[in-house]
């Protein structure tokens, strides 16, 4: 159990390398008089990744023997810990001065927000499409990685899917959306260990849909803060076990589905998915990507 902290940070690590040492150093620039504490779970890297953290004075590091998936390890971290407010944070994460202020005064201004997601920039400062719409079967047309993105990306589609830059533009304040990417999200704690936490049936990917899905159904929002500004690098764990990380993606997408877009197992969608989820993960790992 940590002590009384204002926020404890839950970090998720597998081979991050370099990453998880200037995340944790934006940390100490930007978290201003606030008291905080975070929880490193290393998913039992090989890279010597973790190391860095063992020593640093506000960082618990929990090693873990096996990689025991992302949702697991920040329960695992959530258990531990007991400040009103959780930050997850990926380690390729580099924090930009004021976006937890920024972050939390969302909060304050709405009393049903749940999850309060800062704006998340690629490496070369374009947004990154972390605000996500509900998924469904035209998700995987007009998602991220979408083949009919690619070819229609203002689409009205493929822009409810992916409504971040919209945002950006149009409300700086922030504004509620289905979910958010959980690379980085603040979290109120009573209201995630209400619900259990993440679903650990997620390995790895979607489960920050489901959490979001699973809040709102209770009444509860999340919003999307694009004055908070974080750069993510993206990643940085996928790349070093692409074809695992994908054959991940696609599992838990199906999960995802069959849990709250056809939840009958007789239906016939769902056996589609089934297949074309499949499908799609062989093809994907064929072309390296």
């Amino acid at each position: 159990m940590t002590a009384d902290v204002d926020i404890d940070v839950i970090i998720v690590n597998f081979n991050a390398g370099e990453h998880l040492r200037r995340c944790i150093a934006s940390l100490d620039r930007t978290t201003d008089a606030r008291r905080w504490h975070a929880v490193v779970v290393d998913n039992a890297s090989s890279d010597g990744s973790a190391d860095f953290v063992a020593k640093h004075p506000s960082v618990t590091l929990v090693r873990n023997e096996v990689n025991r998936g992302f949702g697991a390890a920040v329960n695992q971290a959530a258990a531990t810990t007991r400040a009103p407010l959780l930050w997850l944070l990926n380690p390729d994460c580099v924090v930009e001065p004021d976006a937890l202020g920024k972050l939390e005064a969302v909060f304050a201004q709405h009393r049903d927000c749940a999850i309060a997601a800062p704006q998340l920039l690629n490496a070369d400062g374009s947004v990154q499409a972390s605000a996500r719409g509900e998924p469904t079967a035209w998700t995987g047309l007009f998602g991220r990685h979408g083949l009919l993105t690619r070819f229609f990306p203002r689409s009205t589609v493929a822009r409810r899917n992916l409504p971040a830059e919209d945002l950006v533009i149009a409300n700086r304040e922030g504004a509620p959306v289905d979910w958010v990417m959980g690379a980085c999200m603040l979290i109120r704690r009573d209201l995630f260990d209400r619900i259990g936490g993440f679903d650990e049936r997620f390995f790895l990917y979607w489960e920050d849909a489901d959490l979001c899905r699973r809040l709102r159904d209770r009444g509860f929002s999340t919003r999307y803060v694009p004055a908070a500004r974080v750069v993510h690098a993206g990643g940085a764990s996928a790349n070093t076990s692409p074809a695992f990380a994908i054959r991940a993606f696609h599992r838990s997408a199906y999960r995802y589905y069959a849990t709250h877009v056809v939840p009958s197992p007789w239906h016939p969608a769902r056996w589609m998915a089934r297949v074309v989820l499949d499908v799609r993960a062989r093809w994907r790992i064929a072309r390296g990507r």
